[in-house]
């Protein structure tokens, strides 16, 4: 499995889910599918899974969980990160590449105004389950091993920093911070 067929697999979960919305039920959707593969496909997934999470484990975006969670600890970049995925390739793609640019999304609009969390722990399971659904076991210990680039020192600052955070995310600031 590459990088192109995980994201299929995402995209079909979507489009299964009564809401695509609900991430939960994107992620189980996604493992029901992905256990229909062979076990090595399987196995495969889960190094494309983390070169994923690799890709979007940067600095801007974890202040934008930050902000958008009121909060966001290393377990919980990683759960914002799960929910990122569920949201599809093309969000995906433009939210790593511009954080900010969450502020433009309803789902996060909607999030703001009620006060909820985006995040989505499942999501980091899919290929795990998918394996114990399909052979019965676990994922064997070396499926994957995970490259997390280092974090840009240019954002090493304090997240509750108000003013820097409106400076460098003026959108999500906006939206949750004013």
């Amino acid at each position: 499995m590459n990088t192109q067929q995980l994201w299929q697999l995402i995209e079909a979960a979507r489009s299964q889910a009564p809401t695509p919305d609900d991430v939960e039920e994107v992620a189980r959707r996604a493992t029901s599918l992905l256990a229909t593969h062979p076990a090595e496909e399987i196995v495969a997934a889960q190094q494309v899974l983390w070169n994923l999470m690799a890709d979007s484990y940067t600095n801007p975006l974890w202040a934008a969980a930050y902000v958008v969670n009121g909060g966001c600890s290393d377990d919980g970049f990683d759960y914002f990160r799960g929910w990122l995925i569920a949201q599809g390739r093309e969000v995906f793609e433009r939210i790593v590449a511009d954080p900010d640019a969450l502020a433009e999304m309803p789902i996060v609009q909607a999030s703001a105004a009620a006060g909820i969390d985006l995040n989505c722990e499942e999501t980091l399971t899919i290929v795990w389950n998918a394996h114990i659904t399909a052979t019965g076991k676990e994922l064997p210990d070396d499926a994957f091993t995970i490259r997390y680039p280092n974090l840009d020192l240019a954002w090493d600052f304090n997240f509750d920093d108000q003013g820097e955070m409106s400076r460098r995310l003026p959108r999500l600031a906006a939206l949750h911070l004013e």
